[in-house]
């Protein structure tokens, strides 16, 4: 059976979301092996790859809101992956020796998800999407 397409299908705001709700499922799917959701994978990819990393750098590399940054860094201490240390107004974030240990593991997720949508859109088509929507994301800012 052939599925209709969206009266919708033609808007931006419809289509996007509707890409990102895919995309989304597909990243927790492929994360869930080391089991974390695709934000908080993210987030320790991003803090490991700079021990000392400050929120507010997160949240620009990560594209989030600070006040969804310091959330999602609260859960991970709870799970003893990231730790905040404070110097006066200052908070820096670093990862424990738990999540640099997980870090192989999260880097393998990452690539088998690249290459599941590679696999479905193409990997040519991938890289040309992700650079489209990259440029009209800094564009619509």
């Amino acid at each position: 059976m052939e599925r209709e397409d969206s009266p919708y299908c033609q808007c931006l705001y419809y289509a996007s979301n509707a890409l990102a709700r895919i995309m989304t499922r597909m990243a927790d799917d492929a994360f869930a092996s080391v089991g974390l959701s695709s934000s908080y994978a993210f987030l320790l990819m991003t803090v490991n790859n700079k021990p000392g990393i400050q929120p507010k750098e997160i949240s620009q590399k990560m594209q989030l809101t600070p006040s969804t940054v310091t959330r999602l860094i609260e859960k991970m201490e709870v799970r003893g992956m990231l730790e905040r240390q404070s110097s006066g107004r200052a908070t820096t974030v670093f990862p424990t020796p738990q999540s640099l240990e997980l870090q192989p593991k999260i880097l393998l997720a990452w690539r088998q998800l690249y290459e599941k949508y590679s696999g479905i859109l193409g990997e040519q088509e991938g890289i040309v999407l992700t650079a489209s929507i990259h440029e009209a994301t800094k564009k619509l800012e």
